[in-house]
């Protein structure tokens, strides 16, 4: 039998960074706040960094009324993550609010800390500063998770995550309610507070 190849044979949608902290009030309860960062190294509609909030996940409402909002640097970029990628996540997929968001221009991007202990991601737009913190950040794990598996059924997902035991996303100071609790994920449970890097998406 021959060797398999070591080069995937589909294209790459994308590439890059892509932590999240999903919140509730209780582990059976409804999505309380949610949160997507992306700093994204290559992809069909080129570089860029950005990061979805949504302070209402019911809510069919974009900002101002609602807190719910995409600020980047690369707004069709963020469109095509939100509608092809972030939407088919298991959390933001029963959350209106994903489709209502509103495009912010990003003013500025960066990070703190350490992926040793707690690390932090910085985003601002005019009006708004998002300050997303990871928190007791675990042992480092490699992800593959085939096409079937993953939640675009049309793509495979290859990660690097380390997990939080604790994790927060503030606006304008104010923290998103809610709390870190625990994700069905590839057959096991994991934290709902997660960094993930090195990640690829490959079409098969």
């Amino acid at each position: 039998m021959a060797n398999r190849s070591p080069i995937h044979p589909g294209p790459v949608a994308w590439t890059g960074e892509n932590p999240g902290i999903y919140l509730k009030d209780t582990q059976d309860g409804p999505w309380t706040g949610l949160m997507c960062f992306f700093r994204i190294f290559y992809s069909s509609h080129g570089m860029g960094s950005g990061i979805v909030v949504l302070d209402k996940p019911g809510v069919a409402q974009g900002f101002p009324n609602v807190a719910n909002f995409c600020i980047s640097d690369n707004e069709p970029l963020a469109r095509y993550l939100i509608a092809e990628f972030f939407s088919t996540f298991a959390s933001f997929r029963v959350s209106p609010g994903i489709q209502a968001v509103t495009h912010l221009p990003l003013t500025e991007c960066r990070r703190e800390g350490s992926t040793l202990s707690t690390y932090s991601e910085i985003v601002r737009a005019r009006d708004v500063e998002v300050v997303a913190t990871w928190k007791n950040l675990g042992t480092p794990y490699a992800v593959d998770m085939p096409a079937d598996n993953g939640p675009t059924k049309i793509h495979q997902m290859y990660s690097l995550f380390l997990d939080a035991g604790d994790g927060s996303v503030t606006l304008n100071g104010r923290p998103l309610s809610g709390k870190v609790v625990q994700r069905d994920f590839a057959g096991t449970r994991k934290s709902t507070a997660f960094l993930a890097f090195s990640e690829s998406w490959m079409q098969v």
